[in-house]
């Protein structure tokens, strides 16, 4: 009882921290949209992987742990911060796919690639503990968001476009934080109606969303990743224009991370 308790007080801790704190800027995808990803996700789970969900975190859903990955950055006793670089990877521009690829896998150490399926394999294991899993579904739902997220499978010379310096409506940011966060506000839905708003694809739609394979998805972000580049010069004023050419490929984008982490919550719960 005690140990559940330090664990809510934590986590409380950290979400102070966050809002007190920290800028959007911190955060992939902002608090929003990697809600709507798992609140889709949680709509498309089996009856099985709900079951086995339940025995994990009981009533508690999806969306409230989505954005814990990013909270435990302002932990000040520095647990997670081998965690920090399971967020992105870096790769050279305008890529062919079958190169991507190559160089995706070739990619050193522990990056987004590489901990997608580590954390699949742990939430699957039940040889591990309940907290080891219940870890490694935090992250699985998050860093399938993070792959969802253009910029987060961007350049190693801007940083993910943290280094390119845009305006939003004449507020000073980052490209990076305008894909974060800013289009995503922009829309003004809490994430229970934008995920009401994006999830109506039918059976077919589904099915042709979730049978790619995760290379795949890498490349579709790689591809979009290549666009906002191109169509995102430094020190541009973006605003309305700038929502109204992405805002398809952006509800796209969340759509395909929330089908796409249910079929792998499914795989593992199952």
């Amino acid at each position: 009882m005690m140990k559940k308790l330090f664990v809510r007080i934590r986590f409380t801790l950290l979400m102070l921290l966050m809002i007190c704190g920290l800028g959007q800027s911190a955060f992939s995808w902002g608090v929003t949209g990697h809600r709507v990803i798992a609140a889709i996700a949680q709509n498309h789970l089996s009856p099985k992987a709900l079951l086995e969900l339940h025995k994990l975190i009981g009533k508690e859903n999806l969306a409230m742990w989505a954005n814990w990955p990013d909270f435990i950055k302002s932990d000040t006793t520095h647990s997670w911060d081998n965690t920090f670089k399971w967020h992105y990877v870096d790769l050279p521009g305008n890529l062919e796919k079958d190169e991507f690829v190559k160089e995706l896998k070739a990619l050193p150490g522990e990056n987004l690639y590489t901990q997608i399926p580590a954390m699949m394999a742990q939430l699957k294991d039940k040889s591990l503990t309940k907290e080891k899993r219940v870890i490694a579904l935090r992250f699985l739902i998050h860093l399938v968001g993070d792959l969802h997220q253009p910029l987060h499978v961007g350049r190693p010379e801007d940083q993910g476009g943290n280094k390119i310096t845009e305006y939003w409506f004449d507020k000073k940011t980052n490209l990076h934080s305008i894909w974060d966060s800013e289009l995503i506000n922009f829309q003004q839905y809490s994430y229970t109606e934008y995920t009401q708003v994006l999830d109506i694809a039918g059976p077919e739609k589904v099915a042709a969303i979730q049978k790619t394979s995760l290379e795949d998805w890498f490349y579709e972000s790689h591809q979009l990743a290549d666009k906002v580049y191109d169509l995102s010069p430094a020190e541009s004023r973006l605003s309305y224009k700038y929502n109204y050419i992405f805002q398809d490929e952006l509800d796209a984008q969340l759509l395909k991370g929330g089908l796409r982490l249910a079929k792998l919550l499914n795989e593992a719960l199952s």
